[in-house]
C-alpha cells in the first residue's frame, strides 16, 4: 500500500486529522532539512511536503520565495530533493513524503529519469501546481505505473471543474483555502465552507486544505472539516527566524527544537 493511503487509514481509525508540514529542501542546507524532517515527525507530522526550490514559483508567496532563493544559493536540484527522502529514511524517518515541484525542473531532468528516482527514493506523492489536468496524461501514466500518487489542487474558483479534477485524484485532494499565492492569513475565502463541502461530495478520497493556515486555532477549525491540514509558510517563516541557530553546528539542535515546538503547538 502507498504510504499516504496507509497513513490516512491509520489516522481515520484514531479519529485524527493529518498534519502536513511543507519544507523547502535545502533551506538552509540538506543536512538541516533532514534534521527538520526528523524533528517534525517527532512533533506529530503525519506526512511532509518536500518543496523543490524554484526561481519563478507562481503559487508561492514571499516567505517561500525567500526560502527557495536561499536553497538555490547552494545549487539544490530536483534530484537533490528526491535523494533527501531516502537520506531521511536512513536517519530513521518513516512518514510519507510528497514532492512539491513545478513542472520545469521535472521536464529538465526527464520524465523517465524523474520517476525512476522518485520510486527508488521512496517518494509517495507528487504535487505539480502548474501542470493542468488537460496536459498531465504522460505524467499521470508514469506516476500510476510507479505507484506515486499525483495529487491535484482545487481552488474555490475551480467551480464546475472540481468533480472532474477530483475524479482523477490519487492519495488525496488538496483544497486551496484562498485566492492568490501561499502566505500566512487571518481571513479566508468567503465561500470556503461551501467549497469544502462540494469537494467532499465529489470524491471518496481524503481532502486536505492548505495555503495560509498558520495557527493552532486554524488547524483545529479546518481539522473538523478536512482529513488533512497543510502548513507551509508559517513553518518556513519559523525556519527563517531560526536561521542564526540552524546554520551553526553548535546551536542547530536548539534551532530544530524551536521549529519542532511550533509544530507541536499546531498538532495540539
Amino acid at each position: 500500500m502507498n504510504r499516504i493511503d496507509a497513513a490516512f487509514a491509520q489516522l481515520r481509525e484514531r479519529g485524527e486529522t493529518a498534519l502536513i508540514p511543507f519544507l523547502t529542501v535545502g533551506d538552509p542546507d540538506r543536512e538541516t532539512t533532514i534534521g527538520l524532517i526528523r524533528e517534525l515527525e517527532a512533533a506529530g507530522a503525519s506526512m511532509i511536503e518536500l518543496g523543490v526550490p524554484y526561481s519563478d514559483p507562481l503559487a508561492d508567496g514571499p516567505v517561500i520565495q525567500r526560502a527557495s532563493a536561499r536553497a538555490l544559493e547552494h545549487r539544490i536540484t530536483v534530484e537533490d530533493c528526491i535523494r533527501v527522502a531516502s537520506e531521511a529514511r536512513v536517519a530513521g524517518a518513516e512518514l510519507p513524503f510528497i514532492l512539491f515541484s513545478y513542472f520545469n525542473p521535472i521536464l529538465q531532468l526527464g520524465l523517465d529519469r524523474f520517476f525512476e528516482l522518485v520510486k527508488a527514493h521512496d517518494i509517495s506523492g507528487l504535487i505539480i501546481p502548474d501542470l493542468p489536468i488537460e496536459e498531465d496524461g504522460e505524467v499521470r501514466e508514469l506516476a500510476e505505473a510507479a505507484d506515486i500518487h499525483l495529487i491535484p489542487l482545487v481552488a474555490p474558483t475551480s467551480s464546475a471543474r472540481v468533480a472532474h479534477i477530483a475524479s482523477r485524484a490519487r492519495g488525496f485532494v488538496y483544497c486551496v483555502s484562498s485566492l492568490g499565492v501561499t502566505g500566512v492569513r487571518s481571513d479566508f475565502h468567503a465561500g470556503l465552507d461551501e467549497f469544502l463541502l462540494g469537494v467532499r461530495e465529489a470524491t471518496t478520497l481524503p481532502i486536505a486544505i492548505g495555503f495560509g493556515i498558520s495557527t493552532p486555532e486554524q488547524v483545529r477549525r479546518f481539522g473538523e472539516q478536512c482529513d488533512g491540514v497543510v502548513v507551509g509558510s508559517a513553518i518556513v517563516r519559523r525556519i527563517e527566524e531560526t536561521l542564526p541557530l540552524l546554520t551553526k553546528q553548535e546551536t542547530r539542535a536548539e534551532g530544530l527544537a524551536q521549529v519542532g515546538d511550533f509544530v507541536r503547538q499546531l498538532r495540539s
